[in-house]
């Protein structure tokens, strides 16, 4: 086997793995719908260039109810009325922590936020995010 060959982190990390999922779950308990979790999750991916989670992504958004012309317009989602305020919000939080950027002004994000969600939804939209940044970058590492 070559050196360059890609890590299989399932196989050799299997405890951090079980661990991830067990965060999911937990997660999903905290009140986040799941129009949003799917928005995030494929916008995220978008930005980070992983073509497998986009693929998983829009797949998962479809079977959960999502339209195909909605799912053609999150890449310009800030252009379009197809999203709700309640979705450019949370698109917007997920931009800003995807694209991270020291200029970033959080406090109007956050204000933002807190016009549709409560304080437990955004916890619950911030780890999301930070969770998919996470599988992105370990997808993309397999490359």
């Amino acid at each position: 086997m070559s050196s360059s060959h890609p890590i299989r982190y399932d196989q050799q990390i299997p405890d951090v793995f079980k661990a991830l999922q067990a965060l999911h779950q937990a997660v999903d308990t905290h009140g986040l719908d799941r129009t949003i979790h799917h928005l995030v999750l494929i916008r995220a991916s978008q930005i980070n260039g992983c073509a497998g989670c986009i693929k998983m992504h829009l797949r998962d958004a479809r079977q959960h109810g999502e339209t195909q012309d909605r799912l053609d317009r999150i890449i310009v989602w800030d252009h379009v009325d197809e999203f709700s305020e309640r979705e450019k919000a949370a698109l917007a939080w997920t931009e800003s922590l995807t694209v991270l950027d020291r200029k970033t002004d959080y406090g109007p994000l956050r204000a933002r936020l807190r016009e549709h969600f409560s304080d437990e939804q955004i916890a619950a939209l911030t780890t999301t995010v930070g969770m998919i940044n996470f599988w992105n970058r370990l997808q993309i590492s397999t490359h």
